[in-house]
């Protein structure tokens, strides 16, 4: 995992594809990080993105990289039950507790991606596996 989230980190901004019905939806994601061995992402229980994941919980994240690399992440989306992985991810980054919090009554969903590929893909190269 650490691959990945090195990657995702060099990268910045990264993008998550879900499913709406039959059409696909597409959007820039930067909430991630590396705990327990895997990499967990988080999204707001009240969005779209969320609704999406629940109903059909196959995506893939892609990212770019600034020397052209670019990454494929994709796999099925399994959200955590465990409340410490939306508090680390919260203490990670502070500013989201303005969105997050019992005032406003949204709540950070974490999940990570099992059944993965995760590829390394160079702008005319071939990929590499890093999982």
């Amino acid at each position: 995992m650490s691959k990945i989230n090195d990657f995702l980190n060099e990268a910045g901004v990264f993008f998550l594809a879900t499913v709406d019905g039959d059409k696909p939806k597409l959007r820039p994601l930067g909430a991630h990080m590396e705990m327990d061995s895997k990499e967990i992402f988080g999204v707001g229980d009240f969005k779209n993105v969320y609704k999406q994941m629940v109903a059909n919980p196959f995506v893939e994240i892609v990212a770019c990289k600034q020397d052209g690399h670019w990454m494929r992440y994709t796999g099925k989306a399994v959200f955590e039950t465990d409340p410490k992985y939306a508090e680390a991810m919260l203490d990670g980054a502070p500013h989201l507790r303005n969105i997050y919090n019992d005032q406003t009554g949204n709540k950070m969903m974490c999940f990570h991606i099992e059944d993965a590929t995760a590829v390394d893909i160079a702008v005319m190269g071939d990929g590499e596996s890093l999982i």
